[in-house]
C-alpha cells in the first residue's frame, strides 16, 4: 500500500515474484546453487612432539598443537564424518632450527614421523605435506638467505628433497607453499623419478603477502623468528594478474591442483583461475580468517555457527574444489547432524 493507502501497480515485475521460491525450506533446497559438504573440506592439523601432549594456540580459540598420537586420533575423527584430508605442519623445536632450515631433509623429523604414523593407522584418507623452510628456519623465511636476500635456486634445490622425503613418509598430496620460481618442476622431476608419479602437487599459485598469518605463524613458532618481510616471494595484495601468471607457469610445470592463500578476501581471485583454466581450484581460509570469526563469536558479536557456514559456502560460491579450514571439523559434524 501506498501512503494515502492505495495499492501500488506492481504491473512492472510481469507476474515474477522472485521471492517465491524463497518462501519455504523444500523451495530454497530445490533451487540451491551450491552445496557444501564434508568432502568439501581439508582439516589442517598443528603437530609437536611429546605423548598425549595438546597445546592451545591462544590466538585461535579452539585449535591446538597435537603430539602425533592425537593427531593419529584428530585423523580418524575426521575420516569418521567424512573429512577426505588433513593437511600437517610442524612446530619444530628450537634446537633443530637452523639458518639453512635442513631438518626439514630429515626423514625422521616430526612430520614425516606424524604422516607415516596417520598413514599407518588411516591409510583412506589423505594426507597433505607443507613444502616450505618456515617451520625449520631461525629467521622465519620460506627459503634459504644470504645476507637479507631469499636465494631462490638454492632454495628450490633443498625444497625437491623435502618433498621427496615427505612423499616416501606418506605424504599423498605435496603442497609447495614457498612461492619459489620453478619449484613446481623441479619437485614434480625428483618425485616422478623415484617412483613416485601418483603424487599429487597441490601449488600454492597464488600465495599473498598477507596480514591474515599471524596466529599460524604462532602456532608453528616461526612468527616471533621473522626476520623482516616476505614480500620479495610472496605475492601483491593489490595484484590479480600476478595470479594469472602464477597459475600458468605452475600448470605448465606440472602442478594438478591449484591454491590460493588466503581465502575470504581473495574469493576474486579464485573465481578468476576457476573460470580461466578450469582445473581445481582450493583455499585455504587461514588462521586469522579463523581467528576474526572465533573471536567475534566468544565476544558476542556474531553467531559462531552461521558465520563459519557462512564463510564456507563463500568458497564453494567462488568455484573452490575443496577448502582448507580450521573449522573442518566442527562443520562436518554440523552437516552430518
Amino acid at each position: 500500500m501506498s501512503g494515502n493507502g492505495q495499492k501500488y501497480d506492481l504491473d512492472f515485475l510481469g507476474g515474477r515474484r522472485l521471492r517465491r521460491p524463497r518462501m519455504t525450506g523444500w523451495s530454497r533446497d530445490l533451487v540451491r546453487e551450491n552445496v557444501l559438504t564434508p568432502g568439501d573440506l581439508i582439516w589442517p592439523i598443528f603437530v609437536i612432539e611429546g605423548q598425549n601432549e595438546q597445546q592451545p594456540v591462544k590466538t585461535m580459540p579452539g585449535v591446538s598443537r597435537m603430539s602425533i598420537d592425537l593427531a593419529v586420533e584428530a585423523a580418524k575423527a575426521a575420516r569418521a564424518e567424512g573429512i577426505p584430508a588433513v593437511a600437517l605442519f610442524p612446530n619444530t623445536a628450537a634446537d633443530k632450527r637452523s639458518e639453512d632450515g635442513k631438518e626439514a631433509l630429515n626423514r625422521d623429523n616430526l612430520v614425516c614421523r606424524a604422516l607415516s604414523a596417520i598413514k599407518d593407522a588411516v591409510p583412506e584418507i589423505g594426507l597433505v605435506a607443507d613444502v616450505a623452510l618456515d617451520p625449520y628456519t631461525t629467521h622465519g623465511h620460506d627459503g634459504v638467505m644470504a645476507g637479507e636476500e631469499i636465494l631462490n635456486d638454492e632454495t628450490v634445490e633443498i625444497l625437491t628433497r623435502q618433498a621427496l622425503v615427505q612423499a616416501q613418509s606418506g605424504a599423498d598430496v605435496i603442497a609447495p607453499s614457498d612461492m619459489m620460481d620453478g619449484r613446481i618442476g623441479a619437485i614434480r622431476a625428483v618425485l616422478d623419478g623415484e617412483g613416485l608419479e601418483r603424487t599429487i602437487v597441490l601449488s600454492y599459485a597464488a600465495k599473498y603477502a598477507s596480514a591474515f598469518y599471524g596466529p599460524f605463524r604462532d602456532a608453528v613458532g616461526s612468527g616471533a623468528r621473522l626476520r623482516g618481510s616476505k614480500l620479495t616471494y610472496q605475492m601483491d595484495p593489490a595484484n590479480a594478474e600476478d595470479a594469472i601468471r602464477e597459475v600458468e607457469q605452475d600448470l605448465a610445470e606440472g602442478a594438478d591442483w591449484i591454491m590460493v592463500k588466503p581465502g575470504m578476501p581473495y574469493l576474486d581471485i579464485c573465481r578468476l583461475i576457476k573460470d580461466r583454466f578450469d582445473v581445481p581450484v582450493f583455499a585455504y581460509q587461514v588462521s586469522g580468517e579463523y581467528a576474526m570469526i572465533a573471536i567475534a563469536a566468544e565476544a558476542g558479536a556474531i553467531d559462531r555457527e552461521a558465520a563459519m557456514a557462512e564463510s564456507l559456502m563463500a568458497f564453494k560460491r567462488a568455484g573452490c574444489s575443496g577448502i582448507l579450514t580450521y573449522f573442518a571439523l566442527e562443520m562436518a559434524r554440523k552437516l552430518n547432524g
